[in-house]
């Protein structure tokens, strides 16, 4: 079901490049936070003995309405804008808040001598479910922006244990639905590009330095587009035959029909510059997810004004309002 919701920036507010550009606007997230002065550093070891770094915000016991578990998107981290933006605006409105890094995210480095793959759901997985138990007898709540998007809508089509059964709703943010297709338009525009090599090349660097007798990305750090420092780590640090077997394995464009075992909302905006909003046409879901397409929004964006709170915001409140009435 395709939904278009009301959302309509203000005019100078309305290019593709510009709500992207603020997503991760910095600046934005300035000022007092009670959510950052909550925090406190946990580590999640997975089953298989992976360790994932996260910062969880509790309200006083008994005092909170739920919990809200956030997942950024690629090179981004636990301390991006957009998660930092939301983690505030829940937090300030009764929900406790988990941030987790992906591996290799944030300052996660050295916590796992493996390199990051999108492909390592079950590490995630694990960890939200982990999450999702801290919120106790109160309802547990995901979001996840871009790549983060993409593992949410995997953990929705797939589930968690039982032990995790408190997972109410899961939400998508201009989620990755073809990778290749995402990595194409990042190259194709300079200044996303820019952006993510600079912070990729950073991200290398760290784990090289993490482990020096595994890595040495001397080679790698040459190269001048995302796809190529793809091919060339598929190619020497992995067991996919290549970057396009590698990206078949997050690739959701071809599940027909999209069934969750998690009720889920996608949100995406027809004018993003990396996700090609044919992309999200295409999915074909059930009656467990909502699909909203919005005209404008960019990447993660939906800036309605930069003095009011972002459009998804106000949405998702309303909706974890409306479900933790219910418990």
């Amino acid at each position: 079901m395709s939904i278009l919701e009301n959302f309509e920036p203000v005019p100078y507010l309305r290019a593709p490049m510009v709500q992207t550009a603020i997503a991760s606007f910095k600046p934005l997230t300035w000022g007092k936070n009670a959510m950052k002065a909550a925090a406190r550093e946990i580590i999640f070891s997975t089953s298989e003995g992976i360790r994932l770094q996260a910062y969880h915000s509790p309200h006083p016991f008994g005092q909170e309405k739920g919990l809200v578990i956030l997942i950024h998107g690629w090179e981004g981290s636990a301390e991006s804008a957009y998660i930092l933006h939301m983690g505030w605006w829940i937090y300030d409105r009764g929900y406790s808040v988990v941030r987790l890094n992906l591996r290799d995210h944030g300052e996660s480095h050295g916590l796992n001598s493996g390199l990051f793959y999108a492909t390592l759901l079950d590490e995630v997985k694990d960890a939200v479910s982990q999450a999702a138990r801290m919120a106790g007898h109160r309802p547990a709540f995901l979001v996840g922006f871009s790549l983060g998007g993409n593992f949410a809508l995997r953990i929705a089509a797939s589930g968690l244990p039982q032990t995790a059964i408190n997972l109410r709703h899961i939400t998508a943010i201009s989620p990755v639905l073809d990778p290749r297709k995402a990595t194409a338009a990042i190259d194709a525009e300079p200044l996303i590009r820019g952006y993510f090599l600079k912070k990729w090349r950073k991200s290398l660097r760290k784990k090289q330095q993490a482990f020096p007798n595994l890595y040495d990305f001397t080679d790698v750090l040459s190269l001048n587009s995302c796809g190529q420092i793809t091919d060339a780590l598929i190619t020497t640090y992995s067991d996919y035959q290549n970057a396009a077997d590698y990206f078949s394995r997050y690739t959701l464009t071809g599940i027909h029909p999209f069934r969750f075992r998690i009720p889920a909302v996608l949100i995406a905006a027809a004018d993003d510059p990396i996700i090609p909003v044919e992309d999200y046409q295409k999915l074909h879901i059930d009656d467990s997810g909502r699909l909203i397409i919005h005209p404008h929004g960019g990447h993660n964006g939906f800036v309605q004004d930069l003095c009011k709170p972002r459009w998804y915001e106000r949405f998702l409140i309303e909706t974890f309002d409306s479900i933790s009435s219910q418990t």
